[in-house]
């Protein structure tokens, strides 16, 4: 072979290797990423594939249902709603204000209440938007049968809360709404969405991790542009929140309702032996069911903005100057003291002088005369009191069995957001006010007047004390637990000591005897007169200053005086001034003991007691 054609001949190989290389690294490049992504990399991006590929839908819980003391009564229930969502992606980029603003007008909405819901870099999302929540079922027909005008659009069943029995009852079940953005950051890493209804006050939020239940999940697969590819899904389906059993007695709560009537104030009865609240009324009282409502937010302003305060609950939210009532831890003190002579007497002349400042006794010139305790706290005399809380206990005795009887601290009640009220002291004055502590401060306060404050709760707590002999048990609203499906009791609330006193039970009994004295031979004889069960009691007349010649009405007792604690109940009830006076506090304390002892309505109560002539032409004296 010629050297010519040997060479090329060689030329023509090193071509074809050449070229052999060239297709071959691309292809080795190849099985090496295959290799790599495979094996080397295979767990992290199977991991990857199994995210990308499922969409989780959440499907949400039946809230758990509440229901009064026997059971057999529910409060509040669920109710069939919808809420209805866009996937944006579905949805032609063309005709997307079109679709929006046709849904907007279904929804009775603005088209740019929906925007905001919808920004444009999600406008290509296949991922469900909730647009509209509580959607009634009118609504979600319109929109059905103009579905083919409506691509993106799509509907889910949603319950909403129906609450049967509003009135008094709604400053304890409370009202649910969406979750906000605060709630959302604090309850997130506990299941909560952006989505989420939760509680906003009373048992709905107190115990809303209890009626919340779990939320079930739909489990779909799709592709990278987030479209279903599979018909077959994954179903983790929904738990109901439990079933939570209330201390509440509805006929109690009714009773007590119509004998506070449309007054501004509070009455609570308290079961002492266990501290179960049998009834909480404040008034005035708003309806639940408002926040269902696609005028919610206006009516929430309403609310807010009314000088009454109805969203406030007075029984626990409010705290009051305890006036007279305070007279029994001012007894009590006394006694466990023996500060002074409970047989020795002290003369009223209607009015003291101290200082340079005259203190006028509720009975003017010449007053109640000499009065021993028995009769000092019968007569509710404020003389004997400020004789006594200024010269034999002073300010920091009677501070100490203020607190005692569990004043100036929380009552620990299964409810958000209660005061704690006051118990001053010179300290505190000093601090708060950079003002000594005068003589006229610890007789203010002697009468439960000056800076001393108190819930109705905490009042019902130092009868409950009294009625127990040196115990006041946790006031609670739950009773029990249950399972929705099975309805067994998963937990039975037991009673539990919040205050347990050292103070002899001889000043106890001593105590029961002159609030038993009190009703046969006090200030109250007649409002307080009952045949049915013996009631031992204390008024209260609170001065304010905003009233001009206007004062709070306070009565609190327990009954049967004659019963042994396990069968007893305390009864304390506050009509604010801004009500016409008319001391209605102790007739309705009457009424309620009345028609709780006798199995009575509001009417056959007040008929027996022979009270018909103060509702006359009145109604439930509004």
């Amino acid at each position: 072979m010629s050297n010519y054609n040997y060479s090329k001949q060689l030329t023509k190989s090193s071509k074809l290797l050449i070229l052999l290389i060239i297709i071959s690294i691309p292809f080795v490049s190849f099985l090496f990423k295959l290799f790599s992504m495979q094996i080397i990399n295979g767990e992290h991006y199977r991991l990857q594939s199994q995210t990308i590929s499922s969409q989780v839908s959440i499907i949400p819980a039946q809230r758990g249902e509440i229901f009064d003391r026997n059971a057999n009564m529910p409060m509040v229930i669920n109710t069939e709603s919808f809420v209805v969502n866009v996937t944006p992606g579905e949805i032609p980029s063309n005709r997307y204000d079109t679709v929006i603003s046709r849904l907007a007008k279904f929804l009775n909405i603005s088209k740019s209440a929906i925007d905001k819901k919808i920004p444009r870099n999600m406008r290509k999302s296949y991922s469900a938007i909730q647009v509209k929540a509580n959607v009634n079922f009118n609504t979600i027909l319109n929109i059905a049968e103009n579905k083919t005008d409506l691509p993106g659009v799509s509907w889910a069943s949603k319950p909403i809360r129906n609450y049967l029995h509003t009135e008094s009852l709604s400053h304890i079940v409370g009202y649910v709404g969406d979750i906000t953005q605060d709630e959302w950051t604090v309850l997130y890493n506990q299941g909560y969405t952006k989505n989420s209804i939760v509680g906003k006050t009373g048992i709905e939020k107190q115990y809303d991790y209890l009626l919340q239940g779990k939320q079930g999940r739909e489990i779909s697969t799709i592709d990278v542009h987030g479209r279903i590819v599979s018909d077959k899904s994954k179903l983790e389906p929904p738990k109901m929140g439990d079933s939570l059993i209330l201390t509440i007695d509805s006929r109690i709560q009714k009773l007590v309702e119509e004998a506070l009537g449309q007054r501004v104030g509070a009455s609570i009865v308290l079961k002492p032996s266990t501290g179960e609240v049998l009834a909480m009324v404040s008034y005035p009282y708003f309806d639940s069911n408002i926040f269902n409502s696609e005028n919610s937010s206006i009516e929430y302003n309403r609310l807010i903005n009314d000088p009454l305060k109805p969203l406030i609950n007075r029984a626990v939210q409010l705290s009051y100057p305890p006036a007279s009532t305070f007279k029994i831890v001012m007894s009590t003190a006394m006694l466990q003291e023996d500060a002074f002579p409970a047989n020795k007497e002290i003369e009223c002349k209607g009015r003291l002088f101290y200082g340079n400042h005259l203190f006028n006794c509720h009975v003017k010139y010449p007053g109640h005369g000499w009065l021993d305790l028995k009769n000092g706290f019968a007569q509710s005399c404020d003389v004997y009191y400020w004789t006594i809380g200024r010269d034999n206990l002073g300010i920091e005795k009677i501070a100490s069995y203020a607190r005692e009887f569990g004043f100036g601290q929380s009552s620990k009640i299964d409810l958000p957001n209660q005061v704690a009220g006051l118990v001053p002291t010179a300290e505190w004055k000093e601090k708060k006010y950079h003002e000594k502590w005068l003589g006229g401060d610890t007789m203010s306060v002697s009468i439960g007047q000056g800076y001393m404050e108190a819930t109705p709760l905490q009042l019902a707590n130092m009868v409950a004390m009294v009625s127990n002999e040196g115990v006041i048990y946790k006031p609670h609203l739950l009773k029990e637990i249950r399972d929705p499906v099975t309805n067994e009791v998963t937990k039975e609330i037991k009673r539990e000591i919040l205050t347990e006193s050292t103070i002899d039970k001889a000043v106890w009994k001593q105590v029961q005897e002159i609030m038993r004295y009190t009703v046969t031979d006090g200030t109250p004889q007649y409002p307080m007169h009952n045949d049915v069960v013996q009631i031992a009691c204390k008024t209260g007349t609170a001065e304010v200053d905003q009233y001009k010649d206007s004062w709070h009405s306070w009565l609190v007792a327990y009954a049967p005086y004659d019963a042994p604690p396990e069968d007893r109940i305390c009864v304390v009830t506050i009509v604010e001034a801004c009500n016409t006076w008319e001391w209605w506090a102790p007739y309705a304390t009457n009424i309620i003991i009345q028609g709780i002892f006798a199995n009575q309505t509001y009417e056959e109560a007040v008929k027996d007691l022979g009270f018909s002539y103060l509702t006359k032409n009145r109604g439930r004296m509004e």
